[in-house]
This record gives C-alpha cells, structure tokens and sequence, in this order.
C-alpha cells in the first residue's frame, strides 16, 4: 500500500489523513492525549511513549531527546509535539531572555516590539527542541482582583486581539516548518477572566451574545491570523463547562472562525468534569462530553485514554469524533515538518545574546508608563534614596512563569545574570548624572502593617530619606501574591509599605514612586501626595533599569495603561467601556471615574490634538498631533466611537484603532486610520453581529478620558 504520509511532496491534508486510516482506535486515543513528564516516573513516560502519545509537557533536553526516539520507533513513527509554558519569554530555561509579562509589555501598545518578544521567544524555545508554547494569554483583565491579570493584554477586546495577533506572528514566523519557529497557543477560550468575583476558574456570569461582543473578539483575530491551537479554559458560562461546551467549541471556533489546527483542554479538565464541577459521573462520561465538544487533545487527565478505548468498543462514542481530533494534531505535525525533522534546530548559542538582550531592553522601556509628574522629573537631585521592598526584588520584577518564580517561589532556583533592578539600574546610572545612590528595603510587602511596630529596618530608611535630596520609592506585590490560586480580595498596598510613604513624605523630601506590581493596586493616597508615579508592573530582566532610565530621563516614557486603576476594591470593575445607565454613575463614597484610566500615560513633552476629519463614507479619519515640547517623543494616537442610540446597551466608548507615532520636538505629524463599517457594529440578542443605521461619534486623542479626545458625528 502507497505510503503517502511518507510522501513529503504531498500536502499536510493528504498526508495527515493517509496516516489517519492506518490508526487502531489505542493509537488514536494516544494521540489526543497529552501528559506531563514533571508528574510521572521516567519509566512510566517510555511506556506512554511507546504507546504513540501525542504530546508531553514540561520536559527538556535529553529527556525529550530520549521519548522522541521511543515515539520514532513505534508501530507509524508519528512524532511527539513538546509544549512548554513560554509565557514571557522561554522563562523556565534558567538561561533564557525574560521579557516583560503581557500587561506589562502591553503599555507598550507597541505591534512591532510584541512581535519580536515572540519571535525571540521561538528561537530559544526552538533551541531547546521544544515545539509549542502556551501562548498568548487573550482573557482580559477587567476585574484586577484575579491573580492571572499579570498575564493579560489587559482589560480591552481590541488591544488585546491586536497584540495577541502580533505575539502569534512571532511564535509562528512565516511557516510553522521553520526552525524557529513554535506552536502559539490561544487561551483560555473562553471568557476565563471573566469569573464570578474574580475567583479563579469560576463560573462566568455572561451569556453567548456577551461573549461575542466583548471575550470573542480577540481569539477570532487569532483564529484569522493562523494560530495553531487554541485551550479551553477551566471554568463555565451559563454553568456549563467551557470543556463542555460544544456551541463553543464546535460550531463557533472550528465552523464559524473556519479554525483549522488543534484544541487542547487546560490541565486536567476532563477529570476536572468529574471530581471538581460535577456535571459528569465518570470518566466514560467526562471523556464522552469532552470530544464530543470539539477538544482534540487532552491535558494531563491519564484516564481519557482507556475511557476513550472502552467508548468506542461499546459504540457509545462516534470513532468519526476520534478521527477529526486526530487529523487536526497530524495536520500540525505535517505543517511543522516533525516527520522529516523531529527536534527543533533554532538557533544555536542564541540563549540571552545581544541581540535578544537589546530586543527586551527596548520593551521595557517602552512598558514603563509615567502616570504624575510635578516636574521633579527628570530627577536633577544629587543625594537620592531608593527605598522599598521592590527596589531590589528581582523575584518580585519577574512575576510569575520563571525559572525561579514558578510554580512555587521558594525552589531552591537563584536568578542568573543579566538582569537589572531598580536599585541596580539607580546605580549604573548615577555617575551619568552626577547623583549619589542610598539604599534601605524600609519593610517587607508581607510583613505588619503597622507603623508603630516598625523594626529596624523602617526607622533605618526613614532616616536616611531624611538625610537625601529626594527618594525614589519601590513598592507594590510580590510572586506570592499573583498567579494561579492567589486571587486578591484586598487590592491595598499590604504590609508597612502605606506606612512608608506616609512616614517618609511626612519628611518633606521629593518623592517618586515606582510600582513593581502583577497588577493594578489600589494606591489613592500616594497617587494624590506623591510628586512622580511610575507603573512598571513586572518589568522583566531590565525593567528596573527602564524605570531608572525615565527617572532621569535618559529615556522619554512612551507607555500607556492597557488596564483601569481602581481607587478601593469595592469600586472594581473599572474598566473605560462599561454600559451606560447606573444611576448616579458612582458609589456615593467615591468619586465616579478610576484612579487612573485605560490608555493613560505622561512624557517629558505634550502633544496637542486639532484638526480631526472623519470621511463617512470612505471611513477615514485623519488628526493631526504636535509635539509642542522640546523632547522628542513617541504618542498612541487612540480612536474611540459610541453609538448613540442602539438596539441593545453599548459600550459608553469603544477602542477600534490606534498607532504609536515617533513625533520629533515641535513637529507636528497627522495620523489617518483606515477604518470599516464594521468597527461600528454591535451584537444583537440572537447573536447576529450587525451594523445599525443612526448616529455615532468617532473621537481621536491621548486615552479614554472624554476631556482628552476630539470628536466628530456622523450617521450610517
């Protein structure tokens, strides 16, 4: 019989389902199944291997080597695909370039930087013969008391969906064949973050046509830009489980979007159906529920194999079901050349080189975003304090998914060079500038709370701040405080480190703060009393050296909030787009507008906005922004619109373009933005996405705020 899955001449398609009639039903149910070698004895993954598994996670260098060829030497030889969790970077290999996490690289609103952190994430995850990451994360986070927020785009559909496009293009490069070039992987489909009180892998209290108006958006454009997988996310919608969920699934993902690579659950899902949401029995009826959804590879839940066998044996389970799974996880195969070249090549000696260095560097500095400035920066001071448990916290600067962060931030692991804090990069940079360097950590971000039963080390920074011209204060949150199970009820600062600001302005010494933070924090009082904010979320290898650089100025902060700040936990959700209606538009204890806003963000110039035009016809709009400053800079022109009267409630303002444009020192440039009707469109109760004739505002300007946008009306 003509092999044809041998045949390299055919394409992915022909051969992939060649190799699929040539299948037992084990072999079948072993390809969709995908297990963790962290979790199991060496002996126990050869024998999954020798059984034809489709996929492990979470294993390296010559112990991928070594199951590779076991799974060469089976009955058809279909190879393995090796995934890894590459978050923000290759983070998990102790020697690899660590970026920015999402959120933070997402105040960067930079496509072009987003897409080499992947692309530079491929080649050293491809170095490492692995195949896959699981990456992007397209949830949005508008509910900042989640623990995963860190690892968001934010709180946004459209910016979401466009850094997730550009992160997907990097990952995947121009063919998934290349030697640097991985699997991305869209996830958590669907609405994830979206849980009930921000309680991770709850139920989601959003119907279908919510989803599509606000949670779908983002993994369609992923869809469109050829991302290989998607994951299915823990929780429910409606109480059903999202791994259940075959509307989902099936008839939106695979025949609406026209998504043609792989689905895989999240881990252990399908035992997870059984033992933790109990909508199935067994697991004959998780596995039964699962494929019958649309997941075509099964993570960690060991028990989908045998019941998958029994299903079909019993004939309670269409092996056509098996099949389609099956073909899409041959088809990637295929596509990535694994039948001719099993392990990745990438790029030899590319682990944290100099090219992948500068690449991070300039994310960072691009991620920092200046939220006040009463004109203490650039600092001018010659005695400076840094002061702060996050000053010098290199753990607390990376955030979690690191070699030494993650799962738990205590495993014996110690960072590796190169990498800056805020401290160090106050420091290297001193002598530029002519500035002395004093440090004191002050507190601890979990230790009291209370000022009077401040130790040593709150009374030894006190002092010296006394001592200083100005001080640079480091706070905000710690890897214990983010992450999988970390969900927050209480956004405050925690410890002493209220105390410390109060204490040390108290002093009457210029204060900058800086926030090293997974997350938004609820900061009103040192936002009001502080002379310079600075958010540098988790900042990466050289986030601190970014902060450093825009405190004195080295660089022009250029970054702009992708998420709201809430002024207290009880005023969450403060997201910019929510609906209109609530009556008095505020809670009667707090003023009505967040702290901070989405798109948000200062320079070391300004920009003034005039001349909007809007072509409805032709949906163009053009503005025109002047740096009127003496520093050159780089400004995200951001484009809004509202509907004015609508069929169903619409957002009070909506994202649909923007651009960072580099505007030199009194240069004036006009930015134009193709747009299309469809941007206008809004979803209708049964699910159909519509444009409506009638009124609309299209607005152009610095962020969502309304004082700082220009508008123009229109009608469709």
């Amino acid at each position: 019989m003509n092999e044809i899955y041998k045949d390299k001449t055919k394409s992915a398609n022909e051969r992939a389902k060649d190799l699929l009639s040539r299948m037992t039903v084990p072999e079948k149910a072993a390809q969709m199944l995908q297990l963790p070698y962290s979790k199991m004895p060496r002996e126990n993954a050869i024998s999954w291997a020798e059984k034809g598994l489709g996929s492990f996670l979470h294993v390296l260098g010559d112990d991928a080597r070594e199951l590779q060829q076991t799974a060469l030497k089976t009955r058809l030889g279909i190879p393995v695909i090796f995934g890894i969790d590459a978050i923000h970077g290759h983070g998990l290999n102790d020697t690899a370039t660590i970026f920015p996490s999402q959120l933070a690289a997402a105040c960067s609103w930079n496509r072009e930087l987003i897409e080499q952190m992947g692309r530079v994430t491929a080649r050293e995850v491809a170095t490492d013969g692995l195949h896959w990451t699981f990456s992007p994360v397209l949830c949005l986070g508008r509910d900042a008391r989640w623990g995963r927020v860190n690892e968001t785009f934010g709180e946004d559909p459209y910016l979401a969906g466009e850094l997730g496009v550009s992160i997907i293009k990097g990952y995947q490069g121009d063919s998934l064949s290349s030697e640097e070039s991985i699997l991305a992987c869209a996830k958590h489909y669907l609405g994830y973050g979206e849980a009930v009180g921000a309680r991770d892998s709850c139920d989601t209290e959003m119907t279908f046509r919510k989803a599509r108006e606000v949670f779908l958006p983002p993994f369609k454009k992923a869809a469109e830009a050829g991302c290989a997988t998607f994951m299915t996310a823990y929780g429910s919608i409606d109480s059903s489980p999202f791994t259940a969920s075959e509307k989902a699934l099936r008839h939106i993902l695979k025949d609406e979007f026209g998504f043609e690579g792989f689905v895989v659950t999240d881990w252990d899902n399908v035992t997870s159906l059984v033992t933790n949401q109990h909508v199935a029995a067994d697991m004959k009826e998780a596995t039964y529920l699962a494929v019958k959804a649309g997941n075509d590879m099964i993570m960690t839940s060991e028990g989908f194999y045998n019941a998958a066998i029994k299903l079909i044996e019993e004939k309670k389970l269409d092996e056509k079901l098996l099949d389609d799974a099956v073909l899409r996880i041959l088809r990637i195969k295929f596509q990535m050349g694994l039948f001719e070249q099993s392990e990745k090549k990438g790029k030899p000696g590319c682990f944290g080189c100099e090219e992948h260095l500068e690449i991070n560097k300039e994310l960072a500095r691009e991620s920092v975003v200046l939220l006040k400035n009463n004109g203490i920066l650039p600092i001018k001071s010659k005695r400076i304090a840094v002061i702060g448990p996050n000053a010098d916290d290199i753990r607390a600067q990376y955030g979690d998914w690191t070699y030494f962060t993650h799962p738990e931030p205590d495993n014996g692991s110690e960072p590796k060079r190169p990498y800056c804090t805020v401290l160090e990069g106050m420091r290297e940079l001193a002598g530029e500038y002519g500035a002395e360097i004093f440090y004191s950590k002050g507190c601890s971000v979990l230790g009291k709370d209370d000022a009077e039963l401040a130790d040593a080390d709150f009374k030894e920074a006190v002092k010296l701040a006394g001592e200083c011209d100005a001080v640079v204060l480091v706070v905000g949150d710690v890897i214990e405080q983010t992450g999988e199970t970390k969900d927050r009820a209480d956004l405050s600062l925690s410890g002493a480190q209220n105390a410390l600001f109060k204490q040390i302005k108290g002093l009457g010494k210029p204060v900058v703060t800086v926030l090293v933070s997974s997350k938004p924090l609820c900061i009103p009082e040192i936002a009001e009393d502080t002379d310079a904010l600075l958010i540098a979320f988790n900042g990466g290898m050289f986030g601190g050296l970014a902060a450093a650089e825009a405190i004195y100025g080295k660089i022009n902060p250029s970054g702009r909030l992708p998420i709201s700040f809430p002024r207290h936990s009880g005023q969450i959700p403060v997201y910019y787009n929510s609906l209109p209606g609530w009556h008095g538009g505020k809670y009667m204890d707090l003023p009505g507008e967040a702290l901070f806003t989405f798109g948000e963000g200062l320079a070391y110039t300004e920009y003034e906005y005039s001349g909007i035009e809007f072509d409805e016809k032709n949906f163009v709009l053009s503005v025109n922004v002047k740096n009127t400053g003496n520093m050159d800079g780089a400004e995200t022109v951001q484009v809004y619109y509202r509907d004015l009267v609508s069929s169903v409630l619409t957002p009070v303002l909506q994202l649909i373009a923007f651009e960072k444009v580099k505007i030199g020192a009194g240069e004036t440039k006009t930015v134009t933005f193709q747009l299309k009707k469809d941007d206008f469109a809004l979803v209708t109760p049964d699910e159909r996405r519509v444009v409506e004739p009638g009124a609309f505002e299209v607005m152009a300007g610095h962020c969502a705020k309304a004082e700082s946008l220009l508008k123009v009306e229109f009608v469709i």
